[in-house]
């Protein structure tokens, strides 16, 4: 095992990052069976924090069957709606109770600010878990009337699917675990969840309030590990019913050929290339605001991030003037410090991918307007970059970066608007500022986006429903929608007369 270093400045989550985090499976804190751990940095420092399990093929097989036992002897099934939804209760209780070491855990593993996961992650993953408890009770069929001859009782049934295998990205993990457990729980399906290698510590101590809060052995199973063996194994099992994925579209398209074997079912949240778009009647202040926040929130490493800056020409110049100015003020640092607004990328992997890009961009003639490079030479630092002088046909214009870089294109017209921002295989997300609510609805039908902001961005909410067009991915996170994912629906149908 590798040696620890722990910040000194952690006041609530070093005890925790002192023991040996385990994984959760049928009820239990396990190690891997190999015995196997792996190390987990703290991306401000490249130290070593923690050593975690490494699942492989056998522990996912275990923690497969342990769910499928779970649901095959309905032991959730048979728990009632009502205390599903307590027990989910429960758990966002336990979350709320641990905020603090929670909101340090993300910080230290992922590098994001402190400040940030604990009044934006932490609270979102607590609303998640009552938003769908207090769907546990609202999941019902219909009634449906035929028009063949005779008399007949016909309705539907909405069941819960089955064993479900969910596969969580390293951006927002706790957020994410939420974001996939709760919706399955609340239809009754048992879930076996791999977090990400490089983020895996709040989803163990999530085992431990999982655990705490008394829901029975195998319906939740926690698993650490990598993705080309732990994921790869849990998308291929034959005993999972379905598996969802959030990550890049590359892995989404490895995970759909894995499922193929049994046929299971598929949800996936992917990669986006989200245009930002400031129209001639902006409310200019509140627009460079917006813009800087879609691609500088949690350092650009948002599958939504606002990444493609358009605006129209005779205001450019202003704009990119002043979202410049923004990213040049961003305090970069660690993020146990009090006054840090961008920490570290997640990896020294991410690292190298952001700064080989913007590498990329200066080589097709893109010039950096702040920023533009990685800061310092200790932890994985880049500085908020703003390109221009780009084109439809770099790689910085077409490519998600997931880093906090973001292009500036001026547009002519609306067409023009409209063609440029649609060019992508990608329809996750998109922003328009305007004072024009007429023309800002009329933009929105227009872009190919699961989401359209208009004079805001990155808003999310439980009840809003949330994933992409074309190659962001199949489904709907959040809202009643995402009951949609974990359910089956049985047609019922006996003459009466």
């Amino acid at each position: 095992m590798d040696t620890l270093e722990l910040d000194p400045r952690l006041r609530h989550a070093a005890g925790f990052l002192g023991q040996t985090p385990l994984m959760l499976l049928d009820g239990e804190l396990v190690s891997a069976v190999s015995g196997k751990t792996f190390a987990v940095y703290n991306p401000a420092t490249a130290a070593v924090i923690a050593n975690v399990p490494e699942a492989d093929k056998k522990d996912v097989d275990i923690a497969v069957a342990a769910a499928r036992r779970a649901f095959d002897e309905r032991r959730w099934a048979k728990v009632s709606p009502s205390e599903r939804g307590r027990m989910l209760w429960k758990l966002a209780d336990l979350i709320e109770r641990d905020l603090e070491e929670l909101a340090e855990l993300e910080s230290i593993d992922n590098g994001k600010p402190y400040a940030v996961a604990r009044v934006a992650d932490l609270p979102l993953a607590v609303d998640m878990f009552r938003y769908m408890g207090g769907w546990a009770t609202k999941i019902t069929g219909t009634t449906i009337p035929l028009s063949l001859p005779g008399e007949y009782l016909s309705y539907t049934v909405k069941e819960p699917l089955g064993v479900v295998g969910q596969i969580i990205p390293w951006n927002f993990p706790l957020l994410m675990a939420a974001w996939k457990i709760a919706p399955a729980l609340a239809a009754g399906c048992t879930v076996v969840l791999k977090a990400a290698e490089q983020t895996p510590m709040t989803a163990l101590r999530l085992a431990g309030l999982i655990q705490e809060a008394g829901f029975p052995p195998g319906v939740v199973n926690i698993l650490t590990g990598f993705g080309e063996t732990a994921g790869a194994a849990l998308a291929a099992h034959p005993d999972v019913d379905k598996v969802a994925f959030t990550g890049s579209t590359e892995v989404g398209k490895l995970i759909v050929q894995a499922a193929a074997g049994n046929l299971k079912k598929v949800s996936l949240e992917l990669g986006g290339k989200s245009p930002a778009i400031i129209l001639p009647d902006a409310d200019l202040d509140l627009a460079i605001a917006g813009a800087a926040n879609a691609i500088f929130f949690n350092h650009g490493q948002c599958c939504c991030a606002g990444s493609r800056l358009y605006v129209e020409n005779k205001q450019f110049d202003k704009v990119v003037d002043g979202v410049s100015q923004i990213a040049s003020k961003i305090r970069v640092g660690n993020g146990l410090e009090p006054n840090t607004d961008m920490g570290p990328l997640v990896s020294e992997e991410q690292l190298n991918r952001v700064c080989g890009y913007l590498e990329s961009g200066y080589s097709e003639g893109a010039q950096a307007t702040v920023g533009g490079k990685r800061r310092g030479d200790r932890g994985y630092f880049v500085e908020p970059t703003v390109l221009v002088n780009t084109n439809e046909k770099m790689k910085v214009v077409r490519e998600e970066i997931f880093g906090p870089v973001v292009t500036a294109t001026p547009f002519k017209d609306l067409d023009e608007l409209v063609a440029k921002a649609n060019d992508t295989e990608y329809g996750l997300a998109a922003g328009v500022w305007t004072r024009d609510i007429a023309k800002a609805h009329r933009v929105a039908s227009m872009l190919r986006a699961g989401t359209v902001w208009i004079n805001c961005y990155n808003v999310f909410d439980a009840a809003l429903p949330f994933g992409g067009y074309k190659q962001s991915g199949w489904g709907r996170e959040m809202g009643h929608e995402v009951l949609e994912l974990y359910t089956e629906v049985k047609a019922v149908c006996t003459p009466i007369a």
